[in-house]
């Protein structure tokens, strides 16, 4: 009978030791979505891991990829959400070092003088020790509980930097697209002025012919005026656009190669016909939300080993002696040991109240991380949406431009020979420049919409 005793006690003891904490069983909440994403409009490998596909797979512009290498090399918000990182990292070596005794070593000297039987007495005393102070032994998992929150907020950080690593690659790839897009936007209105000055200057030698009229010289002059300003708005943006890129690359961009035009960038993520909504857990951002929940759980573990009591010890060997060289001789040595147990009896209820604060943390923990994921199927589905409805946009509008260019070219003919009036010349030209400027306007929104799939998807932290 002793023997079992002693057998299931040391068996206790090893689970003590071993790492039993007071800490609920971490259970995954469940989806709070349906299990499968809206349906792809396009066919791809079946399998699929965008979270897998690196930034540079899917820009295939070398310019773009330039601007996305140097952001990420030299963007300040990056950089510091990098340091937030080590920081973290550093609290979680702190955390994990209490799981160790401390060491220390002291050497001491003094002299004095005393009044002693009347006689002052003068004398020396050295001293040299190597011990351990406050060493918590961690029978009910407290410190075992920090430390594992401690390691979940670290590597929630760690995703929260590869979060903000995907955000600046997705901010980086829209302002490149957005310049590009004014670009070509002013280039559109540097034609559709050039040509509107030589139709105005058409007008007026047929005004003093005595063929056309005060009111074509007006409408005329009107078009060409409401172009003008045009040309100062993208020429605007454009300053902007190129701005807001030098900002998120941390130093001065080279311009975009001249010529460039967004019907030179195709991007089109191939996705599976069904995509499962558990490919949302591989972002960052619901990792981190994820980890985050452990960190509060472990935090209930802490909570609970708070009501049991807390066993520290000290202690100290070395030697001390009145004279230096009998300092370290074999009748020098001296010891002590001191553990404590401290035991919460009366605490007015912060202990319980303690728990329940941990417990309710816990609970918004949830919260936070199912709302994140409802966040991001929404972005996902939101994506996907508007993927198939504004290809059918850019299709529709490309026809319409097409059909404008065929009624500006009749129109200027007609006009030219008399047959149509000017105002049927300026209504195709309006319509033309119309057409033109929304069609631009239509490819910048698919593409971004291309850039914010690939990143709700969880696309782009990597290499």
């Amino acid at each position: 009978m002793q023997k079992t005793h002693l057998f299931l006690g040391a068996g206790l003891l090893l689970c003590v030791l071993s790492g039993c904490t007071m800490a609920p069983r971490y259970l995954r909440p469940d989806m709070p979505v349906p299990a499968q994403l809206p349906i792809a409009d396009s066919q791809g490998q079946a399998g699929t891991d965008v979270s897998d596909i690196g930034w540079q797979t899917f820009y295939t512009d070398p310019g773009l990829r330039q601007a996305i290498a140097t952001a990420l090399e030299n963007n300040r918000d990056l950089r510091a959400a990098a340091l937030s990182v080590e920081s973290y990292q550093a609290q979680y070596r702190i955390q994990r070092a209490a799981l160790f005794p401390s060491l220390g070593a002291n050497g001491s000297w003094s002299k004095q003088r005393t009044l002693a039987s009347g006689q002052y007495v003068t004398g020396e005393m050295y001293s040299a020790a190597v011990g351990v102070t406050s060493y918590e032994l961690d029978l009910f998992g407290r410190v075992r509980s920090l430390k594992a929150e401690a390691l979940e907020q670290y590597l929630g950080q760690v995703a929260t930097h590869r979060s903000a690593v995907i955000s600046l690659v997705a901010e980086t790839a829209r302002s490149y697209l957005s310049l590009l897009a004014d670009r070509e936007l002013l280039a559109i209105s540097q034609d559709t002025f050039k040509s509107q000055g030589e139709s105005f200057g058409l007008v007026q030698q047929r005004f003093e012919s005595g063929i056309a009229n005060s009111l074509e010289i007006a409408q005329s002059r009107t078009m060409l005026e409401q172009v003008r300003a045009s040309l100062a708005q993208y020429q605007l943006q454009s300053e902007q656009d190129k701005n807001a890129l030098n900002l998120l690359a941390g130093v001065a961009m080279p311009d975009p190669a001249g010529g460039q035009r967004l019907e030179d960038h195709d991007l089109t993520l191939q996705l599976p016909a069904n995509l499962p909504s558990t490919v949302l857990l591989q972002r960052p951002d619901i990792q981190a939300a994820e980890h985050a929940l452990k960190a509060a759980n472990a935090n209930i573990g802490a909570a609970r080993a708070a009501f049991f009591p807390t066993i520290s010890l000290t202690g100290q060997a070395g030697y001390m002696a009145p004279d230096f060289g009998d300092l370290f001789d074999s009748k020098s040595g001296v010891w002590a040991f001191t553990p404590s147990i401290s035991i919460p009896i009366f605490t007015g209820g912060r202990l319980t109240a303690q728990l329940d604060l941990a417990e309710i943390r816990k609970e918004a923990a949830v919260v936070n991380y199912e709302k994140a994921i409802q966040t991001a199927f929404r972005e996902v589905a939101d994506g996907l949406a508007a993927r198939k409805w504004l290809a059918e946009r850019v299709a529709a509008q490309k026809a319409l431009v097409d059909a404008a260019q065929e009624y500006y070219k009749l129109a200027s003919f007609r006009y030219q020979e008399g047959i149509d009036s000017f105002l049927t010349q300026l209504d195709a030209e309006r319509s033309l420049f119309a057409a033109r400027q929304t069609y631009v306007t239509l490819r910048l929104a698919q593409q971004n919409n291309q850039v914010n799939l690939f990143k709700a998807l969880g696309g782009g932290w990597q290499q």
